[in-house]
């Protein structure tokens, strides 16, 4: 009985970077004000915050939107010379901070340079008559970076220095709930090198792996690891290049962004018939699979609630695993360069990443990298 004892109170686990889920995404852009317009018009978001010159800041201006839990903010610089200005010239438009709600930005910056994380910022507390926030941050894959924001003392619209956003144009929301997933490509036998990193220096696991024999075409392969924290609620999948006959799309993103970098952000619905209809209506494009996919879809995944003649028109993809399954589809590049995109994604018990569609989409990429003259 003792050694039964024993045995049953090993210590257990403890997540040494508890993270509550993302707080917001930056993207250094051209132009601000003229991206946070496109996202409320194409993609449903509405105003929430600004700054720039009206609250003091002489070198960038921000503007932020908000869709129920996601929150991005737009980025530019105001003269020449400025690091946004030099990010923007490298890579174009493109995310450039993943900032993660913390409950203690200083212990998440303790924790993650302490084994082996290169800082980016040490911990500041940023204070306006609404309370104080705390940033830190490192750096991780590119130029990319991760921000812990602890925000429990604080009741402002978003950050310190930022004022409420007002435009009288304000569209109606599109559906989207929160952000599912955000894909990293890296470069050449890197994506190993990042796997560790997430795991040495954030605490993630690997909750599913894909190699060039699951994602590959007649043409193009990738490879791929999918990264979670220890609740679940941060998945970063990680893609590295693999050998094919001909450029692959995680290539073509390295060469137009200049370097490793965020290549998808995932959005979750729970409607996504209605909301990929009125994302069509507005402007928005996605990547368009044969219509002969849908021919087996029936066999393929069994038993679904929607009705396939409406997934046919708009192009939704499916895919089931134990737990049950998924629709998903794919914008086309949404910036100048081909490289960022968006993902629609509505899980049904599904918790896989669409395994069962990566023929087919990217067999639908390569056909837009023949247009580009880029495979």
């Amino acid at each position: 009985m003792e050694a039964i004892t024993e045995l049953a109170i090993e210590p257990v686990h403890t997540d040494f970077l508890p993270i509550n889920g993302m707080d917001y995404v930056e993207l250094f852009v051209g132009n601000a004000l003229q991206s946070a317009h496109y996202f409320q018009n194409a993609f449903g978001f509405q105003p929430l915050a600004m700054a720039g010159l009206e609250t003091g800041l002489t070198d960038r201006e921000s503007y932020v939107v908000i869709q129920d839990k996601i929150r991005l903010v737009f980025t530019s610089p105001l003269h020449g010379g400025t690091s946004i200005g030099e990010h923007i010239d490298r890579h174009g438009d493109g995310v450039q901070v993943i900032a993660l709600w913390v409950d203690d930005a200083t212990s998440a910056y303790q924790q993650t340079t302490r084994r082996g994380a290169s800082s980016f910022l040490k911990p500041v507390t940023e204070q306006d008559e609404h309370g104080q926030v705390v940033r830190s941050g490192i750096h991780t894959y590119g130029d990319t970076v991760h921000i812990f924001v602890e925000r429990r003392d604080y009741s402002g619209v978003f950050l310190p220095g930022f004022i409420e956003w007002k435009p009288a144009h304000i569209p109606t929301t599109t559906g989207l709930r929160y952000i599912d997933h955000m894909v990293g490509n890296v470069g050449w036998n890197e994506m190993n090198k990042w796997v560790k990193f997430y795991e040495d220096v954030m605490g993630f696991t690997t909750m599913v792996s894909f190699d060039d024999k699951d994602i590959s075409t007649e043409y193009t392969a990738l490879m791929s690891k999918v990264m979670s924290n220890g609740n679940g609620r941060i998945k970063f999948p990680i893609n590295e290049p693999a050998e094919g006959k001909k450029k692959s799309q995680v290539e073509e993103y390295l060469h137009f962004y200049g370097g490793p970098g965020v290549q998808h952000i995932a959005v979750n619905t729970d409607h996504i018939i209605e909301t990929v209809r009125t994302l069509r209506e507005r402007g928005v494009e996605f990547l368009q699979v044969p219509a002969s996919y849908y021919d087996d879809l029936s066999e393929r995944v069994g038993q679904i609630d929607e009705e396939i003649r409406a997934l046919r028109e708009l192009g939704i993809l499916v895919d089931r695993d134990e737990e049950g399954y998924l629709l998903q589809i794919f914008t086309k590049p949404i910036m100048p360069r081909p490289t960022l995109f968006f993902e629609i994604i509505q899980r049904k018990g599904a918790r896989s990443f669409g395994k069962g569609n990566f023929k087919a989409l990217f067999e639908a990429i390569e056909r837009e990298q023949m247009l580009r003259g880029t495979l």
